[in-house]
């Protein structure tokens, strides 16, 4: 028994030596474990601002408002989340600056506020913005709140010195309800669809699953057909690097699109995700998605020694996707150099993409769909002069 069990030893201890020396041999893997998580963290301390910037804002005053038209002034009531860019008296203007984003926010000052407060009535300030994103519709609201509750400090100052409270204006005795608070927000969030949880990330997870299908089903496929020696085979068969990778991109291509088809079908018919869109803008986006997905898939597959080593990738870059594409963090948090990071990630691109198009009905950044085009293309073709290379001197 005891004979037994010192053999099933020896045999664990050398299976264990057999993995322990595949690891020593394959430094690429290791440094891809180790560093890999750590620069991804790294470039996320480094470049995440930790604030939202504040939100570009058009103030409209009418012209008998009686109201500075000082830009500082206002910039000061802000409390730095609204930013003043523009001060005008067209409002008709300004909404379609708002419409097609333009602008984030958009004040509308009270017509002749002073006559207002006199006949012992508040001042209505209009408030608007255009936000899908639920975060950012909360932000908006504490930023009208802000704005408001200075505004009518300014006009209590104002009422204080003309005595408002004390005396009556044209034979009307002004409340102190009113002194205390002049005006009031009258606020809308102009926006095609209403913000909410489910809505806003349901196509952000939709394109994040998307680019991890397309890259977990081609990561391993080139890795299992060099270390088995079919490239040998390639290479005196009458296929080309060009036929075998067109192949490649087809097949799973395919599949993604099938996966990818009834995952849409629940996000839209089971949790009811809008799709404002259309179904066929939807579609070219899910296509340039996947095709640059592929392309960073095989890829990989390309340049990784081992299976060990695809997996590993494939993590990475899905954990650089998750702190940099937008999923969590809005990519304007981050600083501009970081910014280049995000954007070389297919996904950053199909989240906005997707959330444009579902929710909103058009999409505004239309640079970003040949981004998609030229980060595809680009991989293909990179892969295309890798694999010849592996081929060329297979065997």
């Amino acid at each position: 028994m005891i004979v037994g069990f010192l053999k099933s030893l020896v045999r664990i201890f050398s299976f264990m030596g057999k993995e322990i020396r595949e690891l020593i041999r394959r430094p690429g893997a290791i440094l891809s474990l180790v560093l890999g998580p750590f620069l991804v963290m790294l470039i996320f301390g480094i470049g995440y601002k930790g604030v939202r910037d504040p939100f570009a804002t058009e103030l409209v005053i009418p012209a008998n408002a009686g109201l500075p038209r000082d830009a500082a002034f206002y910039q000061n009531l802000t409390e730095g989340r609204l930013q003043i860019t523009h001060i005008g008296q067209d409002v008709a203007a300004a909404e379609r600056r708002l419409q097609d984003r333009s602008i984030a926010f958009l004040v509308i000052a009270p017509d002749n506020p002073a006559a207002t407060l006199k006949s012992g009535q508040q001042a209505v300030v209009r408030a608007e913005w255009n936000q899908v994103d639920p975060v950012g519709d909360g932000l908006a609201r504490v930023a009208v709140d802000a704005l408001v509750n200075r505004l009518n400090s300014e006009i209590i100052k104002q009422a204080a010195k003309v005595g408002l409270g004390s005396v009556p204006i044209d034979g009307k005795q002004i409340s102190p309800e009113l002194i205390a608070q002049p005006a009031r927000a009258d606020t809308k969030n102009v926006a095609s669809t209403s913000p909410s949880v489910i809505d806003f990330f349901g196509p952000a997870v939709f394109a994040l699953v998307l680019q991890h299908l397309a890259i977990t089903l081609t990561a391993l496929s080139m890795v299992r057909e060099r270390l088995g020696g079919q490239m040998d085979l390639f290479r005196v068969s009458p296929v080309n690097s060009m036929e075998l990778l067109i192949g490649k991109y087809v097949a799973y291509a395919i599949f993604s699109g099938a996966i990818s088809a009834i995952v849409a079908a629940l996000l839209v018919r089971v949790l009811n995700v809008p799709l404002l869109g259309g179904v066929l803008p939807f579609v070219g986006i899910v296509a340039l998605l996947t095709f640059a997905s592929l392309g960073v898939g095989l890829l990989i597959s390309l340049i990784a020694d081992s299976q060990r080593q695809a997996v590993q990738l494939s993590m990475l870059v899905l954990l650089a996707s998750v702190f940099f594409s937008g999923f969590v963090l809005p990519v304007e948090e981050f600083r501009t150099g970081v910014r280049y990071v995000a954007y070389a990630l297919p996904v950053t691109h199909g989240i906005e993409l997707l959330q444009d198009s579902m929710l909103r009905g058009w999409v505004r950044n239309v640079w970003m769909l040949w981004a998609l085009a030229g980060i595809g293309v680009g991989l293909f073709l990179v892969s295309l002069m890798r694999l010849r290379r592996i081929i060329h001197s297979a065997g």
